[in-house]
């Protein structure tokens, strides 16, 4: 096989081993069926099974009932930023965001242009380190749904509880710390996520919805911005993003196969206090950018004593085979991007060199 590097990038990302070689394996002719699933059409049977089978298991891995609608679409969690208010802010209504990262305030942003957001709560006063307390958290009676990002891909934050609504609905955008650990995901009216992180290449976002929410969805919109439109058609009133899905189903079998979402959640419990613990046992050093209490499981950030370092150390990894290390052109830095398909052994030789860098420096 060749070589492999260790891919720390913020997406798209790391994906499974097992799972490409079965790409690989599958890839000139599905199943027999004598074609690439690329060339396949969204009609045929053999896709329609793909995406039956990835919708059971989201439903299976996340502990949904039927209450719950699953939906692949295109346009990245950033068309989701527009799509959410389009559809739930009804006239006179305004919705309430947590500010808490750049994405977090796009999605505000984004809400702006369609009716009115309230801002809920926001650390960017304090450059994103931290997430809110749950008493931080203000917002009137009657807002439409209640949004939040719930891990800040380039601060390296991540709430540690969520927020308890009551009957306000809670949506989230969960696109890089999804399936990653154990949640309650029934306390959510809405999640969604781009798939590039955690779930599959770019190209396809995942998107849950309760029905008593999505009851609540405006009539009226254009149909491909409407979310009923995808839930009546399965996902398929037109071309969905076929090999998106079909390596999503694959990583969801990949998932199961490590023991669910408690599995993935043991490892990766295991990969980020290895990686925190080695940064903080030099201080003097390495430095996590993020307040300890708000830490990522995900996307861990630190910074070095200077610039001139940072870039030696992004350097020298890469000669080890350390790939995406540098930070966000927003914040500098280091970032170590640790979704679910980069291993134990991986982190381990990463600490391996720290080590010997701090040593050498």
């Amino acid at each position: 096989m060749v070589k492999r590097n260790v891919n720390f990038n913020p997406g798209p990302a790391a994906l499974p081993l097992d799972v490409l070689k079965i790409v690989q394996e599958e890839l000139l002719d599905y199943q027999g069926s004598g074609m690439s699933i690329l060339e396949s059409s969204h009609r045929a049977k053999e896709f329609e099974a793909i995406n039956d089978q990835a919708i059971a298991l989201v439903h299976e891995l996340f502990g949904l009932g039927t209450d719950y609608q699953v939906l692949f679409m295109g346009g990245g969690a950033s068309t989701q930023f527009a799509l959410v208010p389009m559809n739930f802010i009804g006239d006179g209504q305004m919705a309430a965001y947590v500010d808490t990262g750049e994405f977090a305030y796009k999605a505000m942003k984004e809400c702006q242009i369609v009716a009115k957001a309230h801002v809920a709560f926001s650390s960017k006063e304090e450059k994103y380190r931290r997430m809110p307390k749950m008493s931080e958290i203000k917002y009137p009676e009657n807002v439409a749904y209640l949004h939040i990002c719930s891990n800040n891909t380039i601060e390296g934050t991540q709430y540690q509880e969520f927020p308890n609504a009551g009957n306000i609905p809670l949506v989230a955008d969960m696109s890089s710390d999804i399936a990653s650990r154990q949640v309650d995901f029934r306390k959510f009216s809405l999640i969604y996520a781009g798939a590039q992180k955690n779930l599959g290449p770019a190209g396809v976002t995942l998107v849950v919805i309760r029905n008593d929410f999505l009851a609540k969805a405006k009539t009226g919109l254009p149909t491909m911005f409407s979310y009923k439109t995808f839930v009546d058609n399965k996902s398929l009133y037109n071309t969905p993003p076929v090999f998106g899905v079909y390596i999503m189903k694959l990583v969801l079998e990949w998932i199961k196969s490590k023991g669910g979402l408690a599995g993935v959640e043991k490892i990766n419990a295991a990969k980020k206090d290895l990686l925190y613990s080695t940064i903080d046992a030099s201080p003097d050093f390495y430095k996590g950018a993020a307040e300890k209490a708000s830490r990522s499981w995900m996307n861990v950030t630190m910074r070095l004593p200077t610039e001139e370092l940072e870039a030696k150390f992004v350097a020298d990894a890469k000669k080890e085979g350390l790939l995406g290390l540098k930070g966000h052109r927003s914040v500098g830095g280091i970032r170590f991007s640790i979704y679910n398909a980069v291993s134990l052994e991986d982190i381990q030789k990463t600490v391996d060199f720290m080590g010997k860098f701090r040593k050498s420096a």
